[in-house]
């Protein structure tokens, strides 16, 4: 069986170039299309340097219904999220359930929810005083970074460690074991 994924992001897709990469010449796994909520996103010339197909949506085609046809039509199997800003709706979620796979730069359940992504998450981690942080990767649900977690992993916070060394070892992570974890998880080897 060949499982089709589509990968939605809103931003840079730096995750995203290392899936498909990751996923070229895979005979049971195809990165098959690029969803994006933002016409000016770098993703798409990633995505069109490696010749996936992109879809730009607006957030009344995610939320009526449109895109969850459209995802039908090219036979999606599974839904990765890659620095994906909106909060994917019921219709989605019941749909592909156990299906939707995410990413979230942090240990949750802490500095998870509305509004912690990126710099915001790595920020807190920092305040907080916190000795640790690391990557989870969680299925989706109907809450933002709610749904069952599949794996984590963990890095100790260093003493002079600044919100750009905290950034770029979380990436350095994501980089590592997404990929694989889609992989294992999507193949039912976790």
């Amino acid at each position: 069986m060949i499982h089709n994924v589509t990968l939605f992001a809103s931003g840079n897709g730096s995750n995203v170039e290392n899936i498909i990469k990751y996923f070229m010449g895979n005979n049971s796994i195809k990165i098959t299309l690029v969803v994006c909520n933002n016409k000016d996103a770098f993703v798409l010339e990633r995505a069109h340097k490696y010749k996936v197909s992109t879809k730009i949506i607006s957030n009344a085609e995610l939320k009526d219904g449109s895109l969850h046809n459209y995802l039908k039509k090219t036979s999606t199997t599974h839904i990765v999220l890659a620095g994906f800003m909106n909060l994917i709706p019921l219709n989605l979620v019941r749909h592909y359930k156990n299906r939707i796979i995410n990413i979230h730069p942090a240990l949750l359940p802490n500095y998870g929810g509305k509004g912690y992504y990126g710099d915001n998450v790595h920020n807190s981690v920092l305040k907080s005083g916190d000795n640790s942080s690391g990557i989870t990767i969680h299925l989706v649900n109907e809450e933002y970074d709610k749904g069952k977690i599949i794996f984590q992993k963990s890095i100790s916070i260093n003493s002079d460690e600044t919100l750009e060394s905290l950034s770029s070892r979380i990436h350095e992570l994501e980089y590592k074991f997404f990929p694989q974890i889609i992989e294992k998880y999507i193949l039912n080897k976790l």
